[in-house]
């Protein structure tokens, strides 16, 4: 009995209905249509921002989900000095940030380029700059040998693992990745939007380094949306919706690795996400555009650095309460100081204590008009 879709006779031609694709299709393109049109209109630096604020955002959550906390100061500066962008409070980044911030720049801004194992070996490579996936060493660069078992997923307490799926063998992966290479570089005949999504699920399930597997597979989804939006700004994160709908992401896998070709559901599943991906990129805007209407209001006020880099954390969405305890912090001043930052930025009303108030004081920024 064949368990899994790659051992399926006619593996990998995969079967969908395009009729029932057509309507989810069809909102895709408008929506992008809309997004494009609302950033067209403007200026270059608040779609540079925009665009700065969805790749740190798509990093960021393309590591979460595989349970990789990464430092969002860090992914954002690291990506500001690639991309040359003059922006307040550069922080230094490490290794691994600057690994996969160079693999998603190299899949957006290159996405033209072909795909090819020394490319998928280069973007491994930064993943993995010390040779290990936490405190295991693993084969970097280059495909998994499957010398410890085979390439299994599995959840569950020790003694009561449950696998999930089983990838192809490791001796079969030579060929198997060729022909995905070649149908990637060369199949033109078919809907950018869903090449994108089948492109995803093949290569999820051939699985064929040792980790890192996930945050390839979206990276190459975002090389082919990107050749799909015509645009080599970002404005919208598949990998950030992916993570809100983890679980649904898992289960849909799951059972069409395990079900026939056809793989409308996946397909199905793939647009309804990216779907969401284009409406929620409505925050991304609405903050950059907040910011600018922020900065435009207080461009002549006097504010030092220390507040000048905390408003900044704030308008990014400052994770959690703002309180003097943590303006210290970050700022590297004493508590008396911070204080003073934040009452003198009260009495000019552009801070306020919230509302809610609580066991400490908390402040947020005041209403712009």
């Amino acid at each position: 009995m064949n368990r899994y879709i790659y051992q399926k006779k006619d593996w990998p031609t995969f079967d969908w209905d395009s009729e029932h694709l057509l309507v989810p299709l069809g909102e895709v393109r408008h929506l992008h249509g809309r997004l494009i049109g609302s950033m067209e209109s403007l200026g270059f630096n608040l779609q540079s921002e925009a665009s700065l604020a969805t790749l740190t955002l798509d990093i960021l959550k393309t590591s979460e989900i595989e349970g990789e906390i990464l430092n969002p100061d860090q992914v954002r500066s690291s990506l500001a000095r690639r991309l040359g962008m003059d922006i307040a409070e550069l922080v230094p980044s490490d290794r691994n940030v600057d690994g996969i911030v160079d693999m998603m720049l190299d899949a957006i801004q290159n996405h033209n380029l072909l795909l090819s194992e020394e490319r998928l070996s280069g973007w491994h490579s930064s993943l993995f700059p010390a040779g290990k996936s936490g405190m295991y060493k693993i084969k970097v660069g280059t495909y998994r040998d499957d010398s410890t078992g085979p390439m299994q997923v599995v959840s569950g307490a020790m003694g009561k693992e449950k696998v999930h799926f089983q990838a192809p063998p490791s001796s079969e992966l030579e060929k198997e990745m060729d022909f995905f290479f070649r149908w990637v570089n060369n199949e033109n005949n078919m809907d950018p939007v869903l090449k994108a999504g089948i492109a995803h699920f093949w290569f999820i399930t051939l699985h064929p380094f040792d980790d890192g597997n996930g945050r390839i597979a979206r990276a190459i989804t975002d090389l082919l949306l990107t050749r799909a939006d015509g645009v080599t700004q970002r404005y919208y994160s598949m990998s950030a919706q992916i993570q809100k709908e983890r679980k649904g992401y898992y289960n849909i896998l799951e059972a069409s690795q395990k079900g026939t070709l056809d793989i409308t559901n996946w397909l199905k599943w793939f647009l309804d996400c990216l779907i969401n991906a284009l409406t929620s990129s409505d925050k991304i805007l609405s903050k950059v555009l907040f910011k600018h209407k922020f900065w435009n209001k207080y461009a002549k006020e006097t504010l030092n650095s220390r507040q000048i880099l905390m408003l900044n954390k704030i308008l990014d969405g400052f994770k959690g309460n703002v309180t003097s305890g943590k303006w210290a912090k970050i700022t590297k001043c004493s508590t008396d100081t911070a204080l003073r930052d934040i009452q003198n930025l009260i009495n000019r009303k552009i801070l306020r204590k919230e509302l809610a108030g609580g066991r400490s004081t908390n402040y947020e920024l005041e209403e712009i008009i």
